[in-house]
């Protein structure tokens, strides 16, 4: 009898499914690295691809630089015309060439209609400059802008008036005198031993001259006659009280406004070089302002200079030889010599000595001024170049007259602070 389990083939059964099992995962494992080699492979080809690509940028930007280098003529962007040189149409560029010039003589004529009122304005803003610097030492006081331009405007009115008071009777009694004793001084001057030397040099000429000199001074005739006529001489003094009332009135404006005058002008200018402008402006507002207090400083010791020589040579008309010496010494730098020739000829006519004690003790004080008070006067302001001073005077006066000639050096010193604070830097950024 027989005792086989009928179910003794499971073992073999269980052995061949295990087997089954690793063939399987053999097979997935080595799907799995088929495909991990394909991912391999397709990186390494999207580095080749992106190595390729960078290469391709690299040999087109180098061919962009070589040919930027060495441009190829054909290559070169043609160029636009401009309308000013086209000659297709010469009806428009005729009719814009005329109306450019039409335009421009319109300007320069309204300019020529309104040169006194220019004359007005700049001398008004010239003198409100030279005030700014009192009205701004008494708002560091304490004080308002109001009170302050309210004070100096006062100091300024009064001191006008005493001098008006003062001066005035005396210059023109001064004048009128001079005019009196013309003919005594040229017979004086005909006794000297300086006219027996000119005549003997020049013969007859010199009493025909002197004698036209004697008839000019003292024709009244004559002098209506270089005046225009009695009428035109009235017209005239007429004209110069309502320019200094004009003025005058400027000036006053001029100097409660100028704080807003410049944030007005500071608008003007991007918002990025504000800053930059304000510094350029102030810094041509002080100098221009003591340039103006420093002229009138020195001109001031000039007429000191020369009242107390006339007094202590017995020279005639002190007064009046003064106020000449300081009007002429406002003129920049060849103002003083200009009085120098003067003071020396109208004392020539009364004492040769003394016209030449005169002439060397003033010479001598006009070197104390150049190199001693005028460096501490004008310490304020921008030292302009001498060869521009004279320069800009001769200019001035060729194009103004005389308020050329006056506000030719603090107009170069203007130019001067603009071309130091915006062109030099941006040339000296330049390589």
């Amino acid at each position: 009898m027989s005792t086989e389990d009928p179910t003794s083939p499971a073992p073999s059964g269980r052995g061949g499914s295990r087997a089954a099992d690793r063939a399987t995962r053999a097979a997935d494992a080595a799907e799995a690295a088929q495909a991990g080699a394909a991912v391999e492979a397709d990186v390494a080809a999207d580095e080749a691809g992106v190595a390729a690509d960078e290469a391709d940028a690299a040999a087109s930007s180098a061919e962009a630089a070589e040919a930027a280098e060495h441009p190829s003529p054909a290559d070169a962007p043609t160029p636009r015309r401009s309308m000013w040189t086209r000659v297709d149409r010469p009806f428009r560029l005729g009719f814009l060439l005329t109306l450019g010039g039409l335009s421009a003589f319109l300007v320069a004529l309204a300019l020529t209609s309104l040169s006194t009122v220019l004359i007005y304005v700049a001398i008004a803003l010239f003198a409100a400059l030279g005030l700014n610097p009192a009205v701004r030492l008494l708002e560091r006081r304490g004080l308002s802008r109001g009170i302050s331009v309210a004070i100096v405007i006062v100091a300024l009115v009064v001191a006008v008036g005493l001098v008006l008071v003062m001066i005035v009777p005396v210059v023109v009694e001064q004048v009128a005198s001079f005019v009196k004793s013309v003919p005594d001084v040229v017979d004086d001057f005909m006794h000297t031993d300086l006219y027996l030397l000119l005549e003997n040099q020049f013969g007859d000429q010199i009493n025909s001259l002197l004698a036209d000199g004697q008839k000019l001074l003292t024709d009244g005739k004559t002098l209506t006659a270089l005046g225009g006529g009695a009428l035109k001489v009235g017209t005239s003094i007429a004209e110069g009280v309502s320019a200094f009332v004009i003025v005058f009135v400027l000036t006053l404006y001029f100097v409660v406004g100028l704080p807003g005058i410049i944030a007005s002008m500071l608008r003007l200018a991007p918002a990025r070089k504000r800053r930059q402008a304000r510094s350029i402006i102030d810094q041509i507002a002080e100098s221009v302002g003591g340039y103006v207090q420093g002229m009138v400083i020195l001109a001031f010791a000039n007429s000191m200079v020369a009242l107390v020589l006339y007094l202590l040579l017995g020279l005639p008309f002190p007064p009046l030889m003064a106020v000449v010496a300081f009007l002429v010494t406002l003129i920049p730098l060849i103002g003083p010599l200009l009085f120098l020739a003067i003071g020396t000829v109208v004392a020539l006519l009364a004492d040769p000595l003394h016209a030449l004690i005169f002439g060397v003790v003033y010479l001598i004080y006009i070197q104390i001024e150049a190199y001693v008070l005028t460096p501490k006067v004008m310490n304020r302001t921008l030292e302009v170049p001498g060869l521009l001073v004279v320069l800009g005077a001769l200019a001035g006066g060729t194009l103004l007259g005389l308020l050329g000639a006056l506000v030719a050096v603090p107009a170069t010193a203007s130019i001067l602070i603009i071309l130091n604070r915006i062109f030099i830097p941006r040339q000296d950024e330049r390589v």
